[in-house]
């Protein structure tokens, strides 16, 4: 019993994203097919390591942290190391996340203050103007 594989095409369709991604993932060292004539054969580590990529740009990590988590990954099994790094690099991406929702939050009181103060100086502009 052979192993499946799929070409780009069925993994562009499977995760809803382009060939030209798939590319640049390869590029990146984080699938490497092998090829059949000028045909890109993905096996299922390739297949794994892109879902991988895939669900840590989904998390808003970089490029760097999701090789990293991948490779370590890739090696035997999940040790203690391996697993207290992760979540490490979980954390500290939750940390980051929680600052950029302060930080929004803060901006959107600021957006609503600003509305408030302008639409107060509309109605005036119009009660003004009606007036004359």
């Amino acid at each position: 019993m052979t192993n499946p594989t799929w070409t780009i095409s069925e993994l562009a369709q499977e995760f809803s994203i382009t060939p030209r991604t798939i590319r640049f993932y390869e590029d990146q060292g984080i699938v490497s097919p092998t090829r059949d004539g000028r045909n890109r054969v993905y096996h299922p580590r390739d297949r794994t390591r892109l879902k991988l990529a895939l669900r840590g740009k989904r998390l808003g990590l970089q490029l760097t942290e999701i090789l990293s988590l991948i490779d370590m990954y890739d090696g035997p099994g999940a040790s203690i190391a391996q697993l207290e790094h992760y979540l490490q690099v979980l954390g500290q991406h939750r940390d980051a996340l929680k600052r950029q929702r302060q930080d929004i939050d803060l901006t959107l009181k600021e957006i609503a203050q600003q509305e408030k103060t302008c639409r107060v100086l509309l109605e005036q502009k119009h009660a003004g103007a009606s007036s004359a």
